[in-house]
């Protein structure tokens, strides 16, 4: 049997989950229907029974309000539509909220509006220390927003960062804000159906969701917007969605992502349990067999499907590549831009050197994982470390 032959072992959850069957049958089953939600006659009628049967369903599992659930056509738009609609909504209510406090290890769906505000809308960002196991701080939160209250537009902390799985106090750090009236927003599109999501009781004002990492179509998400907070369009047009965001819906895409956030929150529990067991026998596996690996990310606070490791003497995409060639499937803890590999922004805030953020790679497993799915890896990883590590130093005295 060749490699091409074989069914990958498929361990990059975090990036995008397998669609659940129910999710396809759910999907499928409304695409050769015709009608546009925002329409007055039968097929209209029919198709807006069908997102807002959706809308309904996705805000039951997720403890909040059906008419706060707004759908986006994913997690990038549905945090550019929290940060900037927050910052223009404060900013119009009171000139002085220009600071925005948020950590160094949010996705870039955060990071990149809030630097764009920064260039373009004179936003001053303050960024929240992270601790080694990339930790937020309740007490640095609220030293920031005590300096100087009136001037803090919003706060946004992720609830699991996506590369090391380390989860964030987000109930205490939105308890601190509610104190001073600031509003709070969180990505929670890796918490979903991993770990317990309640927008009530976190006590924030956004939260954003998304449907492909829980098993859902590619190209729907959605903002959670508490009922009395205040957000500015940045789409403009029929203000389908709360007169917040404009767009035709997409009604067979709502039945997937709702029967997805339906079945994962209903078997989080176990499954979580499941994922944790995996897990922890991948990185003790890894550890065990692989000298100077180590694991990164809060060894207890994290998510159950994460196991960051990174090792020493090797680049995490030459370790990619070889696992790759193997049919193993990961991701590194790097970016590329402009076809340069660069440290992951998370590893660095978290204090990591060059070296150790190269050599990173992220194990992220979900609902189609298996034992023999660790199994495949522990068999492979020493050998693909060492033939790594071979390589580095070949490349070390070409160079020298």
């Amino acid at each position: 049997m060749t490699s091409s032959d074989r069914r990958p072992v498929y361990l990059d959850h975090a990036a995008t989950t397998p669609m659940l069957p129910a999710a396809i049958e759910a999907m499928t089953r409304h695409l050769g229907r015709t009608g546009n939600a925002s329409s007055l006659h039968g097929s209209g009628r029919a198709a807006r029974r069908t997102v807002e049967e959706a809308r309904e369903s996705i805000a039951a599992a997720l403890g909040a309000q059906p008419s706060e659930v707004v759908f986006t056509s994913g997690g990038t738009e549905a945090d550019n539509l929290a940060l900037k609609g927050l910052w223009w909504s404060r900013l119009a209510e009171d000139p002085r909220r220009r600071r925005i406090l948020l950590s160094g290890i949010e996705h870039h769906a955060v990071l990149d509006p809030a630097v764009w505000l920064a260039g373009h809308e004179q936003a001053e960002l303050e960024w929240l220390p992270v601790d080694e196991l990339g930790r937020v701080r309740p007490d640095d939160v609220r030293r920031a927003i005590e300096s100087d209250p009136e001037s803090v537009s919003f706060v946004t902390l992720m609830m699991a960062n996506n590369e090391v799985g380390t989860l964030q106090p987000v109930r205490e750090v939105a308890a601190i804000a509610a104190e001073y009236a600031i509003p709070v927003h969180t990505d929670a599109v890796q918490a979903v159906g991993q770990v317990p999501v309640d927008f009530g009781a976190l006590g924030v004002d956004a939260m954003t969701v998304s449907a492909h990492k829980v098993g859902g179509p590619y190209g729907i998400g959605a903002l959670v917007v508490h009922k009395e907070t205040k957000l500015t369009p940045i789409l403009h047009g029929g203000g389908q969605e709360r007169d917040v965001r404009s767009g035709t819906l997409d009604a067979p895409a709502t039945a997937g992502f709702a029967v997805a956030v339906e079945h994962a929150v209903k078997h989080q529990e176990d499954e979580g349990r499941r994922l944790a067991e995996l897990r922890d026998s991948l990185i003790s596996g890894i550890i065990s067999t692989v000298p100077g690996a180590k694991l990164s990310g809060d060894p207890v606070g994290r998510l159950p499907g994460n196991a960051h490791l990174s090792f020493s003497g090797c680049e995490g995409d030459s370790l990619l590549l070889l696992l790759d060639a193997r049919c193993i499937e990961v991701s590194t803890g790097s970016a590329c831009n402009a076809g340069v590999a660069e440290p992951s922004h998370v590893l660095l805030a978290m204090g990591y050197d060059d070296q150790r953020a190269r050599g990173s790679l992220r194990f992220s497993l979900g609902h189609t994982s298996t034992r023999a799915d660790i199994d495949a890896v522990l068999d492979s990883i020493g050998s693909v470390v060492e033939r790594a590590k071979s390589a580095g130093l070949q490349n070390v005295g070409r160079n020298s």
